[in-house]
């Protein structure tokens, strides 16, 4: 992948942006949805796509009512779940996380709002920051009807806060978790440089910016 090419071949200094595309250092001012997923007693799943999972995942982790979240691959086949064929960018998969959530504690509309704010960058086209390639879209995968309706309606809700047009796609398609190196790479990587440059900004802006929904 394009983020494991850049850290073997340069220093963090040289870790930048293509022109124009900026880092995720602000939370954007998003509303909640005016349309949610009603709450239930039992845990319920999300699966979002947004970038190298590395970050999505470490964004997630930190929200109140939130009990786990994997890193994996949506969107493609079994057989073709692995680090080293999604790689190629032609298996179909986009990396992605499952959250694992309370509905009583937080609700989808919620997971939604930060999905759109911070985790990732919903305008670009062709990847995210420094890593391009289908596999790093910006895509949502409803786990029910529920979840397509009210993601829909968020998006047309939010799509006046962006500059530029929203290149979310919702999806169907299975979830196969990623391997195990991939799992908390935040939490277990802090000094990675991919993890300083891109992701430590984002955390910590999610902390600032939504401080009520942190754990």
């Amino acid at each position: 992948m394009i983020r494991m090419l850049l850290i073997a071949a340069a220093p963090l200094a040289l870790l930048a942006l293509p022109a124009g595309i900026a880092r995720s250092e602000h939370v954007v001012p998003l509303p909640q949805p005016a349309l949610d997923v009603p709450p239930t007693s039992a845990s319920q799943t999300a699966v979002f796509a947004g970038g190298c999972f590395w970050g999505v995942e470490a964004v997630f982790r930190q929200l109140k009512g939130v009990r786990g979240v994997t890193s994996g691959y949506a969107g493609g086949t079994a057989a073709d779940a692995s680090y080293a064929k999604v790689s190629t960018e032609r298996t179909g998969h986009a990396e992605a996380v499952r959250i694992t959530y309370d509905p009583a504690r937080i609700s989808y509309g919620t997971l939604l709002r930060v999905f759109f704010a911070i985790a990732h960058d919903p305008t670009q086209v062709g990847g995210q920051g420094p890593d391009r390639g289908p596999s790093y879209r910006s895509a949502i995968f409803p786990q029910s009807p529920d979840q397509m309706r009210v993601a829909r309606a968020y998006m047309a809700q939010i799509a006046p806060a962006f500059r530029k047009p929203l290149t979310t796609r919702i999806e169907q398609g299975r979830f196969f978790p990623a391997e195990a190196y991939h799992q908390r790479f935040f939490d277990r990587n802090p000094t990675h440089p991919y993890i300083v440059a891109w992701d430590k900004p984002r955390v910590a802006a999610l902390r600032t910016g939504l401080p009520a929904l942190i754990r």
